[in-house]
């Protein structure tokens, strides 16, 4: 799995994914003990409420920034995201007001709803191989289990020597650290958008209509609500748990966040040779499922060593279903569509933390533990059931379809949807005019686009 690191341009990248994402690890717990000591007992609803906001940046922007990704210089954009990223985490040490924690969280995550789909859809762009591809997004998933288990161990050494507003100042150096990496490579361009939208509406909205047309993505968004469940019960209860409910000190804070990391580390280390025997489907449900018991195993209220363990075992679902996510994305797109798209699946995905969140803030502080776990837990498992239901068992790329007489416009080049006659002025490829495709049934490599627009019976 590590050969794809000896690609320079990807080593990078992820040099540069997992400085930031430590940097990040040590600000969520930071943000914790922060809210701890702003609202003591209301931490829960503090921290449920911030995740919220974060969430509301991520579903809101995403998808705009996903609209016109094609269109701009990707290095520039990446750069410039970490630079605003890095300005606004110096700002948290000096809050004094819970209302500040909410303006802060919500400027920090626009910019990471900006960077995050790009990054993502640059990684296909380095690797077509799909086998290369595959051990990349284990390598990606990797960095975010460092910052669930490296973050926290470091945070709690941190801990021991300074105040944990310091903090937030490494997490803008981080951030610092990762711009000038990515401005050490030069970035694939992304490709031309071929299909020209008529409004903005239709540019924002491209990639949500062809992940909501796609049966296995609408099924990965049913299994994102139970990374949604799962994640929003740990993040956000923890620090309530351990100190509170258990009585322990920040060091165990952040073990408790660690243990996720670790199971996730686990699954994303053997994943890439189990996806060559195993289809991601199987392997994605089966992450549902042990989310969902994992989820009802907290109905025991665990001591602390239990509580690691179900930690654990609730980063290895989330892993199974996460990790091979970026495989069903390439496979359901054009590249030129993958800004769009993937920037769909981090709005759509972020959407259910948007649900969960404050679920998990609100009910553990308001209702009880016990009842959110039940609560979560029960959401997890409808999810779980309605992914195996909407996305076929039966998921082969290719399909037979028939095709109905089509006319339009947009911009084209000549391939083999294109073959037509022209007058002499639309000008070099790819160019635009309306142009006439005749009706028939052939069979290809399916993904929804222009000529695709609803998915085969």
């Amino acid at each position: 799995m590590l050969q794809v690191l000896s690609h320079r341009c990807y080593r990078h990248l992820f040099l540069a994914q997992v400085i930031a994402l430590v940097g990040t690890g040590l600000t969520t717990v930071a943000l914790a003990l922060l809210a701890h000591d702003l609202a003591a007992g209301q931490a829960g609803i503090v921290l449920g409420t911030a995740l919220a906001i974060k969430m509301v940046a991520y579903v809101g922007i995403a998808p705009l920034v996903g609209a016109y990704a094609s269109r701009l210089p990707r290095r520039t954009l990446l750069v410039g995201l970490d630079l605003l990223r890095a300005s606004v985490v110096c700002a948290l040490p000096f809050v004094t007001e819970v209302w500040q924690i909410y303006v802060l969280i919500f400027l920090l995550n626009a910019a990471s709803a900006g960077f995050t789909p790009v990054f993502q859809a640059t990684i296909p762009d380095i690797f077509e191989d799909e086998g290369q591809y595959s051990r990349a997004l284990s390598m990606s998933r990797l960095a975010y289990d460092l910052e669930n288990l490296l973050s926290p161990i470091a945070a709690a050494a941190l801990l021991m020597v300074m105040s944990f507003d310091v903090l937030f100042l490494l997490n803008g150096l981080a951030f610092l650290v990762s711009a000038g990496l990515v401005v050490s490579v030069v970035l694939p361009s992304p490709l031309a958008v071929h299909d020209e939208a008529p409004s903005v509406w239709r540019k924002v909205s491209h990639g949500m209509r062809i992940y909501l047309k796609t049966p296995r993505l609408r099924g990965l968004l049913a299994l994102s609500m139970v990374v949604s469940a799962a994640g929003a019960m740990q993040i956000v209860n923890t620090v309530v748990y351990v100190r509170t409910a258990l009585g322990l000190g920040e060091q165990a804070v952040a073990m408790a966040f660690a243990a996720v990391g670790g199971g996730s580390m686990l699954v994303a280390l053997l994943l890439p040779k189990v996806l060559e025997r195993v289809r991601e489907r199987r392997i994605m449900l089966a992450g549902g499922v042990l989310m969902t018991v994992s989820l009802f195993f907290g109905l025991l209220a665990p001591g602390f060593v239990g509580l690691i363990g179900l930690w654990f075992l609730l980063g290895v679902g989330a892993s199974m279903v996460m990790t091979p996510s970026g495989r069903l994305l390439k496979q359901s797109c054009h590249p030129e569509d993958r800004p769009a798209l993937f920037a769909a699946q981090f709005s759509l995905s972020h959407g259910c933390w948007l649900v969960a969140y404050p679920l998990a803030g609100w009910v553990g502080a308001e209702v009880g533990l016990s009842e959110t776990f039940t609560l979560l837990g029960t959401i997890a498992l409808v999810s779980t059931v309605i992914a195996a239901r909407i996305w076929p068992s039966h998921d082969p790329k290719v399909f037979e379809h028939e095709h109905t007489p089509l006319e339009h416009t947009h911009l084209h080049y000549h391939d083999d949807q294109h073959q037509h006659e022209h007058e002499g002025w639309e000008g070099p490829e790819p160019h635009h005019h309306p142009h006439y495709h005749p009706g028939g049934r052939h069979r290809h490599i399916f993904v929804i686009d222009g000529h695709h627009m609803s998915w085969p019976s």
